[in-house]
């Protein structure tokens, strides 16, 4: 199980770019980035978990480029005017 204060150091290194993780007495060097992001998500689901509340989902917007004007739908295959 993960503490708030591991957490945060996650979260810390990750803000700062490094692979390198110090928790207490212990030095953790994850191999990339998508994998101290996977250690990240574990840790909130454990911190979640032990406090009640449900684990924070992220979502990402995707905003679409195009003209506005004479734009057609996506599935007619062709593009906006």
């Amino acid at each position: 199980m993960y503490t708030e204060q591991q957490l945060q150091a996650l979260r810390d290194a990750l803000a700062n770019g490094v692979r390198r993780v110090r928790f207490e007495n212990r030095e953790i060097e994850y191999r990339s980035i998508e994998e101290l992001k996977a250690a990240i998500a574990a840790a909130e689901a454990d911190v979640a978990k032990a406090s009640g509340k449900p684990a924070s989902s992220r979502s990402r917007c995707i905003r679409m480029r195009g003209s506005r004007k004479g734009s057609r739908s996506f599935g007619d295959g062709a593009r906006g005017a």
